[in-house]
């Protein structure tokens, strides 16, 4: 991937509505993703995940990047980056193919899976992800691996996962502004789940969340597998927004109270407990009851897991998810919302933390850097894949044990024939 000017740096920039994130971490010999450099500045010219002033958003990236580069010691060239925004759509698709030497090849994995992403898609979209589910050969269901294997029929089930294509070139060419190039463009909630899933919850069955600033991400996964992706356009600044507009004091100040004071379950904030609360303008500032500022805040939190739940039943796998709900990114962190969504689930729920990484870890472990933990584990798999690829296919094979072929003069030859002959 070569993001840096060392070959075994990769950089992840997490450009969200409320921040933009940009991690510089190194792959170790082992294989392990070291972070070496964090940078983070407030988010300017995004809304609801989708770039709306090109000059602000540019100008956040360069300060997040110049703070991460400063950190690490490097200069950064090129950064996986994340992608969200109501425009992102998914469905799922199959294909067929014959296997050509009865033998499953990596020609035929290539073909099954142009069959199934020949679908239908809106001209102004474009596919981002397309992620294999399972592979059948001849009704054996539930493969895995197919290379290799015999067969004459193959079959690619697959999630197709499909975005704006001028919301891409958007976000592509503010980082290109900032003299970056674009390793990749990846699905939000799939670098999430890099960093905070388990192997065995998205075997058994689970729906992750990850409450962001601008948008709410949802990813489904069940038998090792995503199976629906969606995007609710509700997140954090809509409680800031409802914060301001109830308490009528700004909006910087609005967020603020939400992070220090806030709590999305009224049962658990006492009404004992007083904040400040400034006002406009000229105006000394009020005292409030935690109590009350929850009473604004539960309401939203509240509809915004019911549109969640929703989503989870219209894409039919509500009854599919053992693991239950888990919860990430910056605005899932609020007191009370972990118990507040197991009311309205009714099934088990976690608030999740990023996973899986060396280094800064008491920086890291928050769920706002989820996606940006994820990005980087993305990049890592994909820069792995890249060298084993790259790699010839007989640096690891063993030489061919031959044996030694005795030479036989011409006179020799001659005589033996006579012999056979004669």
């Amino acid at each position: 991937m070569g993001s840096t000017t060392n070959s075994n740096m990769i950089v992840a920039l997490d450009i969200g509505t409320s921040k933009v994130v940009c991690l510089v971490a190194e792959v170790t010999l082992d294989g392990a993703i070291e972070v070496v450099g964090i940078g983070s500045h407030p988010s300017r010219g995004l809304k609801r995940g989708v770039v709306v002033n090109i000059e602000s958003t540019v100008s956040s990236i360069q300060r997040a990047v110049e703070e991460a580069e400063l950190m690490a010691g490097c200069k950064i060239h090129s950064v996986t980056v994340g992608i969200a925004g109501s425009h992102i759509s998914s469905l799922n698709s199959h294909g067929i193919v014959a296997v050509r030497e009865r033998e499953v090849t990596d020609y035929d994995l290539e073909r099954v899976i142009d069959a199934a992403r020949a679908v239908a898609i809106p001209a102004d979209q474009k596919i981002l992800h397309i992620l294999p589910q399972e592979y059948v050969i001849d009704n054996q269901d539930s493969i895995k691996e197919p290379l290799g294997m015999s067969g004459v029929r193959l079959e690619a089930k697959v999630h197709l996962v499909t975005g704006a294509i001028n919301a891409v070139q958007n976000i592509e060419k503010c980082i290109r502004r900032c003299g970056l190039d674009v390793d990749d463009v990846v699905l939000e909630q799939l670098a999430s789940s890099y960093a905070v899933l388990t192997d065995d919850e998205k075997e058994l069955g689970v729906c992750m969340v990850d409450i962001g600033g601008g948008t709410t991400d949802i990813a489904v996964f069940t038998g090792g597998s995503i199976r629906h992706t969606a995007v609710i356009p509700i997140a954090g600044d809509q409680v800031t927004n409802d914060i301001a507009m109830a308490l009528r004091t700004p909006t910087q100040h609005a967020e603020e109270i939400k992070i220090k004071y806030a709590c999305a379950l009224g049962q658990l904030a006492s009404a004992d407990e007083t904040i400040k609360v400034p006002s406009v303008g000229d105006r000394p500032p009020r005292d409030l009851s935690r109590a009350a500022l929850a009473e604004v805040v539960e309401p939203r939190y509240d509809e915004l897991f019911t549109l969640i739940q929703a989503e989870l039943r219209r894409s039919g796998f509500d009854d599919l998810v053992a693991a239950g709900i888990v919860l990430t990114g910056g605005t899932s962190s609020m007191e009370g919302a972990v118990e507040l969504a197991e009311e309205i689930f009714h099934m088990p729920v976690r608030l999740s933390r990023p996973h899986g990484l060396r280094g800064m870890d008491d920086i890291l472990e928050s769920p706002i850097f989820a996606t940006g933990v994820g990005l980087l584990q993305y990049a890592g798999q994909n820069q792995e894949r890249s060298f084993e690829s790259a790699r010839p296919a007989q640096q690891d094979a063993p030489e061919p044990i031959l044996e030694p072929v005795p030479q036989i003069s011409l006179l020799e030859r001659m005589k033996s024939w006579f012999q056979g002959n004669f």
